[in-house]
């Protein structure tokens, strides 16, 4: 698990802790230091999926509002520049995208491939007006990894394109993404292991308290 706490709802940084834990009711146990991280220039909104009475929190979580996602949700592959057999020569454990100028994560909501990431040479029709390269001009996606928000079912509207990349800069806010030093991306990708259902919590940190006991959550000092 990645467990990533801001200070409230507005806050566009936060602090993300590696957990694991066995198979079983075993506690979550801390792994190696905490990092830094920047959220959406709008703070945090909650998904749908995060229940409860989220006082002072936004509206949900929707296409363009600047915020990241509050919740609990799947990470479900790796992308990059780097050609796959470099990138699996250090760690296999997720499937793994490799950025081409032909690959795009499509942001239209009136598009029937809203929130897929897909090559456009395999798709018959270009339905869409707005989409995310996948492979840009500076080093934001880099290395990254794919969190699976509003991707079971997808919704029209919900928000896209969610991922954990590398940020412009310290204290620079993404557009809903969670974003780190390329340093901290690589550690947090070699670390993920696809075998073991990695998710990614994110919270503000009253809701944290809240759900703590229900989701079963680790101890994480302010």
């Amino acid at each position: 698990m990645l467990l990533v706490i801001a200070p409230d709802w507005g806050a566009s940084a936060g602090v993300l802790q590696y957990f694991a834990r066995p198979p079983g009711p075993a506690p979550w146990r801390p792994v190696g230091t905490p990092i830094p991280v920047i959220l959406g220039r709008s703070g945090l909104a909650p998904a749908a999926c995060l229940p409860g009475d989220n006082a002072g929190a936004p509206p949900l979580k929707r296409e363009g509002d600047g915020c990241s996602p509050a919740g609990i949700f799947p990470i479900t592959a790796l992308f990059g520049y780097a050609p796959e057999s470099e990138r699996a020569a250090r760690s296999g454990h997720l499937p793994y995208l490799r950025a081409t100028p032909d690959l795009k994560c499509i942001d239209d909501p009136a598009s029937r491939h809203y929130n897929r990431i897909i090559d456009q040479r395999a798709v018959g029709d270009i339905d869409w007006s707005s989409c995310e390269d996948m492979l840009r001009r500076d080093d934001r996606y880099e290395l990254g990894a794919v969190v699976g928000y509003n991707c079971d079912p997808v919704l029209p509207g919900p928000g896209s394109c969610i991922f954990l990349h590398v940020w412009a800069g310290e204290g620079v806010p993404t557009a809903g993404c969670t974003a780190m030093a390329l340093a901290d991306v690589a550690r947090v990708a070699e670390w993920l292991d696809g075998a073991r259902s990695p998710v990614l919590v994110q919270l503000p940190r009253a809701a944290y308290e809240r759900l703590r006991g229900p989701w079963r959550l680790p101890d994480f000092p302010a």
